[in-house]
């Protein structure tokens, strides 16, 4: 029997967190890369640290994307960001490209040719999962987690405040009482400021981020309530720590709710079925209990390299389902053709959308006019719904 009350805890980072940084400036290359060319190919990391980048992998696309040119890139990320600070700055900092061109061996795998479709990138195990506990489907404890620190990210880019750094985490334990989420037991925030800040007016002013974000009456004691437990973080970012792309995937999903297969998303262009087969989990998931017919699903798709037709796709709705799980996993392969070609065309992927994936999660946000979080789009309920009569 499984256990239905109990304390579930998960994490976030900010935009400013060195692992972002690096995130960031890999997803704007992506989308440098995609504005020239919608069917580049690019898999780039970043190195971050104090006052140095460097920027690593393989791509092919136009000429016109030149070393150069992903420098410019990684600076404005970072100024976007809000970097300006002696250990580490936009305008200051040594950023070096080592792209090189991709791999033909990779190419020729991947590649549609003759009767051949296009293939995976890689092998690989994606999961997509979707949940009832918040409005967006999403677990609650990464949520809140994420919330709490755009909220405060807002007032710093807004100038509402003068005393917060970009580099920030934060931690929320909720009590689960018959499944649900009921309220925080504790909650950690731990935020980057200016030198001789007042540590009590950055509690005060956390708090209030908090309260607005968490539904009322869930705020942990006042006992379990942590704001800079060390007491100062004044040096943050790459500066205080070097930061790599891919190194926050948990923060990136479901926050340790849902398994996860190991493969990062960001710096990859959308023929990576780590990034795109993920995205098509989560699409999928989500319509399952948008339509109701589950108030937990999570999905696996498996991927062999060069190889286009996933090699399976499991559906698990945790002992919520209201449908045959074998029967919901061919309709939604009727639904969706989920080889890379038909996940990239279906979701519409081959466009410069990914710079703002690389902060505050993956999932759980709103589609946007332009297709980005395309894959947050609930069209399939109507069909899901017909499919089984409701």
């Amino acid at each position: 029997m499984s256990n239905t009350d109990y304390i579930f805890t998960s994490e976030s980072v900010s935009e400013g967190h060195p692992d972002k940084v690096s995130d960031r400036i890999s997803d704007s290359v992506v989308d440098l890369f995609l504005t020239a060319e919608p069917q580049a190919r690019v898999a780039v990391e970043t190195l971050c640290t104090t006052n140095r980048v460097v920027l690593a992998g393989e791509a092919r696309g136009p000429k016109s994307v030149t070393a150069d040119a992903m420098i410019d890139t990684a600076r404005q990320a970072i100024k976007d960001i809000g970097y300006e600070q002696d250990g580490f700055h936009w305008k200051t900092a040594d950023v070096e490209c080592l792209v090189h061109a991709q791999s033909a061996d990779i190419a020729m795998g991947v590649d549609a040719k003759g009767n051949k479709d296009e293939g995976a990138g890689d092998q690989g195990i994606m999961f997509g999962f979707a949940v009832d506990e918040t409005p967006e489907l999403m677990p609650a404890p990464i949520h809140y987690s994420h919330a709490i620190l755009k909220s405060l990210a807002t007032a710093r880019h807004t100038k509402d405040v003068n005393f917060l750094g970009p580099d920030a985490k934060s931690q929320i334990s909720l009590r689960y009482v018959n499944g649900r989420p009921v309220g925080a037991t504790s909650i950690v925030v731990s935020t980057q400021h200016k030198e001789g800040a007042n540590q009590e007016e950055i509690r005060e002013h956390v708090r209030e981020h908090i309260k607005k974000i968490l539904p009322n009456g869930w705020m942990c004691p006042e006992s379990e309530f942590y704001v800079n437990p060390t007491g100062r973080f004044v040096i943050g970012g790459p500066d205080g720590d070097a930061g790599l792309t891919g190194r926050k995937i948990i923060v990136d999903t479901y926050g340790g709710a849902s398994p996860h297969g190991g493969g990062a998303f960001s710096g990859k262009d959308p023929t990576k079925v780590d990034r795109s087969a993920a995205y098509a989990a989560r699409y999928l998931a989500k319509n399952v209990v948008a339509a109701g017919l589950a108030n937990k699903c999570l999905i696996q798709l498996s991927y062999a390299i060069g190889v286009s037709k996933p090699l399976s796709v499991y559906v698990d709705t945790q002992g919520t389902g209201k449908v045959d799980e074998d029967k919901l996993s061919l309709i939604l392969q009727d639904l969706m053709n989920l080889s890379p070609r038909g996940i990239r065309e279906h979701l519409n992927l081959n466009r410069p959308i990914y710079a703002r994936t690389a902060a505050y999660g993956h999932f759980g946000r709103a589609s946007e006019d332009d297709g980005g979080f395309s894959w947050e789009s609930i069209d399939l309920v109507d069909p899901l719904k017909s499919a089984f009569n409701i």
